[in-house]
């Protein structure tokens, strides 16, 4: 069975928009990476047409870059109402006892963009986003970023060269899960400390999109990258839900317009952003890129496999056989 329900946090005091006034309705939206990256560029986009289609009857406030919450806190800023919009990746969910979010981490489960979307645009998407709803979060929509690779201080070709190797990983028990498969050892921490910890050695590799690795500096200190496509990296966006309940609903209306046509255009330049940083990345000369080959990948495949049977149940039996049905994968993942 999956972890119980953590205890819901009871906004009693939440600040919610005061519709007697003729000032703006301020919508503080806060993110953790630059504004340069697919999601930080969404979010602009958002800004941009939520005040158009409201005729300023909107504020949005963009905060990127970690600058008003980071990853350890944002959730809870929301809960609370101390922030009313974030994007968080789909594996920060696990603390407020939704594990079924990082169904999204396991490796090597989507063979394109396409596949990602038959599940968030499917009963998957729409019961994670409904598993939101006890604990005061409405869940709107979900924006790509794309496929991650792996980088370090060292070739990364085979799991063997994995041994050992202290890796970043965001907080997700999936993730966790696949480096010790392959043999590292898994260090949690947000995308604002990666770049110093990766420069002091505290770890010596990570695994990102080329997007973030280029808007954080992270390339600077990774010698070698693997074009593994081997993790996908997505975000919800959602809204504290006593905020977006007390919306006027023409309000509601526009903003949910902005919103649908933001994500068309977040998830429409997701893959071009990470073409471009990979370009950019590769012309700085300061990483080596190994493309895998084919019997190499059928050995990440191979040993990563075990990660599904291990965390059936943390993620839920139920989750994972509809997800991999969705996608016609046979019950015990992918086959190397």
């Amino acid at each position: 069975m999956s972890r119980p329900i953590l205890p819901i946090l009871v906004a009693l005091t939440l600040p919610v928009p005061d519709l007697g006034r003729a000032d703006p309705i301020i919508l503080r939206f806060s993110h953790v990476v630059a504004e340069d990256t697919p999601k930080g560029l969404g979010a602009l986009r958002f800004e941009e047409l939520a005040e158009a289609y409201t005729d300023g009857a909107v504020d949005v406030q963009v905060f990127p870059n970690s600058t008003l919450y980071d990853d350890r806190h944002e959730l809870e800023a929301l809960q609370l109402g101390s922030v009313e919009m974030l994007a968080p990746s789909l594996a920060k969910f696990g603390p407020l006892g939704i594990n079924q979010f990082e169904l999204f981490d396991l490796p090597f489960l989507f063979a394109d963009i396409d596949a990602v979307h038959k599940l968030t645009g499917g009963p998957v998407g729409l019961a994670l986003m409904d598993s939101l709803e006890p604990r005061g979060i409405t869940g709107l929509a979900f924006w790509d970023n794309g496929f991650k690779i792996m980088s370090a201080t060292r070739p990364l070709r085979l799991p063997a060269d994995f041994e050992g190797l202290p890796m970043r990983i965001q907080s997700s028990r999936v993730i966790a899960a696949q480096m010790e498969a392959l043999g590292a050892v898994p260090r949690v921490m947000t995308l604002a400390e990666t770049r110093e910890a990766l420069e002091t050695g505290w770890v010596e590799g990570t695994e990102n999109t080329p997007s973030n690795m280029l808007s954080q500096n992270i390339y600077e200190v990774q010698p070698y990258a693997t074009l593994s496509s081997h993790g996908y990296l997505g975000y919800a966006v959602i809204v504290n839900s006593a905020y977006w309940e007390a919306l006027p609903g023409n309000v509601r209306q526009d903003l949910v317009r902005a919103l649908d046509e933001a994500t068309d255009y977040a998830n429409g330049i997701a893959a071009e952003k990470n073409a471009e940083a990979l370009a950019l990345i590769a012309e700085a000369g300061k990483t080596e890129f190994h493309e895998l080959t084919a019997s190499e990948r059928e050995a990440w495949v191979a040993a990563l496999r075990p990660v599904y049977a291990d965390l059936r149940e943390w993620l839920g039996e139920s989750l994972i056989d509809v997800a991999l049905s969705t996608l016609n994968l046979p019950p015990e993942g992918p086959s190397p």
